[in-house]
């Protein structure tokens, strides 16, 4: 597709296309290990899930933009589908305010109705989430929650769920071997918990998953209070002594969006049985 000199190509993920993402993405947000080659290997081509389903716009040589989802398992009102994770995304500052975006989400939702997949989300920032809402037709599901929970929880209420990922023993031994990550993974009473070094000294991003998981290595798990970014309606935050960061102190408060690819699926869904924890996207 050929729109004012620029083309617009699928993502893949063969090493020059990993590359030149890596630049792009290093450029616009700063040389952040997460945009590593070695980190984007992982991510665009190693998932059991499969590789990632995206769209470039070239300008001849020069990739003007990029953006790409990320395929993932999910329990959607007691199906298990397939799904996409709304994730990377960037302009050359050169190529700004000429729609790119728009053309490129719009290519890979319809790439990826191809394929097969039913629905895409995604956790969208305060200036991001408008464009999705306006442009693309997306939901804001809620906006996620985060703070220090004072005590770790042991179980999960028997709360049943409208959405939850499903993190499989293969998809989470992936997940936790991001190169960009460090995690420790530990057994809290029914739970399986995982804990993400946020670069700040002593400070750890935690999710709790119910049930046992094959093939994860446990281990102590900190003793340090954890902060939680997500939501989790099958516990009672205020009885983990959840003690919430206010929004003028967090870089970037994060929006759940969801939309649907198959009519089959809810056109919105209900924040107060939507389970997502850092775990389902990439901040640590």
């Amino acid at each position: 597709m050929r729109n004012d000199g620029i083309e617009i190509k699928p993502s893949g993920v063969a090493p020059e296309q990993l590359a030149a993402y890596s630049a792009l993405l290093g450029q616009v947000f700063g040389p952040l290990p997460k945009f590593s080659v070695p980190a984007l290997t992982w991510l665009y081509r190693d998932n059991p899930e499969g590789p990632v389903v995206g769209a470039d716009a070239w300008s001849g040589d020069t990739l003007a933009a990029h953006y790409v989802t990320v395929p993932m398992r999910a329990r959607v009102e007691g199906r298990t589908v397939r799904l996409l994770l709304s994730l990377n995304t960037a302009t050359a500052p050169e190529f700004q305010g000429k729609g790119l975006f728009t053309a490129l989400a719009d290519a890979t939702y319809s790439a990826a109705r191809d394929q097969g997949f039913q629905g895409v989300f995604g956790f969208a920032n305060a200036n991001s989430t408008p464009g999705f809402l306006r442009k693309l037709g997306f939901q804001k599901v809620q906006s996620l929650q985060a703070g220090l929970m004072l005590l770790t929880p042991r179980r999960l209420a028997d709360t049943v769920l409208g959405f939850e990922v499903d993190w499989s023993p293969e998809s989470l031994n992936w997940r936790l071997a991001n190169p960009a990550g460090t995690y420790r993974v530990a057994r809290q009473g029914e739970l399986l918990g995982v804990w993400a070094e946020t670069g700040i000294p002593r400070l750890r991003c935690a999710a709790f998953l119910p049930g046992a998981s094959e093939g994860a290595s446990h281990g102590p798990r900190p003793w340090c209070p954890p902060l939680f970014i997500g939501l989790e309606p099958r516990l009672s935050l205020p009885s983990q002594g959840f003690v919430p960061i206010p929004e003028r102190l967090r870089p970037s408060p994060l929006n759940m969006i969801w939309r649907r690819l198959d009519e089959t699926l809810p056109e919105a869904l209900d924040p107060a049985t939507t389970a997502v924890s850092f775990l389902d996207f990439d901040p640590y």
